[in-house]
């Protein structure tokens, strides 16, 4: 089951939804008849097609669960997904985050944005709400919230792997730092700029954008001036592309570029070739790359009829995790089913296996780095241990 959030409906006559939704039921453990799994994710915006995926990975698996006859303690239960857009934007994550809330949802696989996972974090820990996210900043789970889980490894990891791989590949070139402005970009770019320069790496150039501006021809001529060989960016996909047609107005074109994994999606195809090399670090490993993933890659696009833009195998994994949790706790009731992530080391049909440590950070976490080639993004090297 489905069904996208209406704000405006939604909002008159459900001041008891907390009291019957979600299992909540007269202070005791009944299963209800329908258990609600909220999705938050940017489902209009500049990066849609990357929230829509991490939607369809929840759908996917929810309907095979509600295919399979989905029990909780012996009762026969639907699972429903209840979708909200954030927006990409911090302050509508925290309004739609308390929407959340108020459905009566158990849990929620959200969000993207780690300025958004990060905002709309504490209005979930206030209900004892498992938070299941894709964002990597580190922040998200050092606020200290039990309620707080990451799908992936965080950017401490990426940002070693971003700057451990440029040193030992691209050599003593001038290299050039941009981010996006947002808390995931900016977070990551600083942690890889200390790893170049405990590398004695060159920085020749630091800038910091919004994660909207595509003006970028005063940047390519001022790297262009600088001599920059490698350019370090936690731009958006679009953003990336404007800045290398830039650098094609300059001939300025013998550079590299090496993204965070944000950079690393089917859009960043109309670069190719523009450049001399296209690369991108990403703890969201394909999908292609686990034994699993041919099969799932294949029920996916039999659902979607298009392929995976981003992460959609991890949210599948995420869902089919809390499904296990759920049933381990015999219970719908939040903080019944928090409790259990903590403890749980979860089947996860593609990826192998989901376990959290104390923090809600994953415990086997990688970090790979793709090549842009003819056929899309191919695996270069993959390592747990930058």
């Amino acid at each position: 089951m489905f069904r996208a959030l209406n704000r405006r409906r939604f909002s008159t006559g459900l001041a008891l939804a907390p009291l019957a939704a979600g299992g909540l039921l007269s202070g005791c453990n009944s299963v209800p008849d329908r258990i609600k799994i909220g999705v938050a994710q940017p489902l209009t915006g500049p990066i849609h097609e990357l929230g829509k995926d991490l939607l369809n990975g929840v759908q996917l698996a929810v309907t095979e669960l509600n295919a399979g006859n989905y029990t909780v303690g012996g009762k026969r239960v639907t699972l429903e997904i209840v979708s909200v857009d954030d927006k990409s934007d911090a302050a509508t994550g925290k309004a739609v985050a308390q929407q959340l809330v108020e459905a009566g949802v158990v849990a929620v696989i959200g969000h993207l944005n780690s300025g958004v996972s990060i905002a709309a974090a504490p209005i979930y820990a206030a209900q004892g709400i498992a938070q299941i996210a894709i964002s990597t900043n580190p922040k998200f789970t050092e606020l200290g919230l039990d309620t707080t889980f990451r799908m992936v490894a965080n950017d401490h990891m990426q940002a070693k792997a971003m700057g451990s791989f440029a040193a030992s590949q691209f050599g003593e070139v001038p290299y050039a730092a941009v981010d996006d402005g947002t808390p995931y970009g900016k977070g990551l770019i600083e942690g890889a700029v200390r790893e170049l320069k405990a590398k004695k790496r060159d920085i020749a150039l630091r800038q910091s954008f919004d994660d909207k501006t595509v003006a970028f021809d005063e940047l390519a001529a001022r790297m262009k001036a600088a001599n920059v060989g490698v350019i370090l960016s936690t731009l958006n996909d679009f953003q990336a592309v404007a800045l290398i047609e830039a650098l094609g107005k300059v001939n300025h074109t013998d550079v590299r570029m090496l993204g965070g994994d944000t950079l690393k999606t089917t859009g960043m195809a109309k670069a190719r070739g523009l450049i001399r090399g296209v690369h991108a670090t990403s703890p969201v490993l394909e999908a292609k790359e686990f034994m699993a993933g041919r099969a799932f890659l294949s029920r996916y696009t039999d659902a979607f009829k298009i392929a995976p833009a981003y992460g959609g195998h991890y949210t599948y994994d995420s869902m089919h995790v809390l499904a296990d949790a759920i049933q381990q706790a015999k219970s719908a009731q939040p903080r019944d089913v928090t409790a259990m992530l903590r403890r749980i080391s979860g089947s996860a049909p593609v990826t192998g296996s989901m376990r959290w440590d104390e923090q809600g950070e994953q415990r086997y976490a990688a970090v790979g780095v793709y090549d842009l080639g003819r056929d899309g993004w191919n695996l270069r090297i993959r390592s747990d241990i930058w």
